[in-house]
């Protein structure tokens, strides 16, 4: 019929069924820390210095766009007035997904950030996005 299966002894080079179970626990707890944490840290200006990061054109007014390979988010406030924050969330670290109705907008918490100044508009981040030095040059926008 079936086989005889002997139960292992801790320690014997086995692999048990909860360090199996464990572990794919493990792998799934730390697949959801990286939707939080794995998008790696805001740049600085230095690393951005001289670098056009976004064209006047694509930044609408009242909104913004975020850049998620150079992990900045571009607003424009008012007509011809452009702000430029790390789109890197100061809660855990997510990036910012979205910018509408003035808001810069975190989805993995809900965090919300004011496209004028990077401050907080809502938690649970208490801390205000980074801001970078910028210039209009030549229809594009450029960290200084």
């Amino acid at each position: 019929m079936g086989e005889n299966v002997m139960p292992r002894a801790a320690g014997d080079g086995g692999i048990g069924r909860r360090a199996v179970l464990c572990g794919g626990a493990g792998a799934v707890g730390a697949t959801v820390i990286a939707g939080c944490g794995g998008s790696g840290g805001a740049k600085s200006a230095q690393d951005l210095k001289g670098k056009q990061i976004a064209k006047t054109a694509d930044v609408p007014v009242g909104g913004g766009k975020v850049y998620g390979d150079e992990k900045v988010v571009v607003t424009q406030p008012a007509q011809g007035e452009f702000k430029a924050f790390t789109a890197v969330c100061t809660h855990q670290g997510c990036t910012v997904g979205s910018v509408r109705n003035g808001i810069i907008h975190c989805p993995c918490h809900g965090s919300e950030f004011k496209i004028t100044d990077g401050s907080v508009a809502k938690g649970p981040a208490d801390t205000p996005l980074q801001e970078y030095p910028i210039q209009v040059k030549d229809g594009g926008i450029v960290v200084t």
